[in-house]
């Protein structure tokens, strides 16, 4: 008969990972972290100037509705707001357009911005982009729903 071979034993009878293997795995757990990050943070940029666009044409829609029943667009005045609460003396409103004030938002926690022609022909929603400033390219472009005719 043969001797069974003997597995090693750590000292104190205990198993577990040593403080090495634990290094080697936070090390790695590191790199794949510092690999993923940057592309995972462009895809957030980008998935919130998408989501800004469709708001910002979910909004137009709001103020095409408002246009269809009372006749004319809200008054700059009376902004987007005009969307959620009627607005006194005007005939024919049969909102809310909008849940509530979260949508005159942009994904960046700032307000919209509306403007409307001063002859009521036109009007535009817009959003100044990720860095909150005119211009800029990428997810820091100005975004605007498209203006009626």
């Amino acid at each position: 008969m043969r001797p069974r071979p003997c597995k090693p034993r750590r000292l104190g009878g205990q198993e577990g990972y040593t403080l090495t293997e634990m290094l080697v795995v936070i090390s790695i757990i590191g790199l794949i972290a510092a690999v993923l990050t940057p592309t995972l943070m462009g895809q957030l940029g980008r998935a919130k100037a998408k989501a800004a666009q469709l708001e910002l044409n979910n909004l137009a829609a709001a103020v095409e509705l408002y246009h269809d029943d009372v006749g004319h667009y809200p008054t700059k005045d009376q902004g987007l707001a005009a969307l959620i609460k009627e607005p006194d003396a005007v005939q024919g409103w049969t909102g809310p357009y909008l849940k509530d004030t979260k949508a005159l938002n942009d994904p960046w926690g700032r307000p919209i911005v509306y403007s409307v022609q001063m002859d009521d022909s036109a009007f535009s929603v817009e959003t100044l982009g990720a860095d909150g400033k005119p211009g800029g390219s990428g997810v820091n472009r100005d975004l605007t729903a498209p203006a009626s005719p």
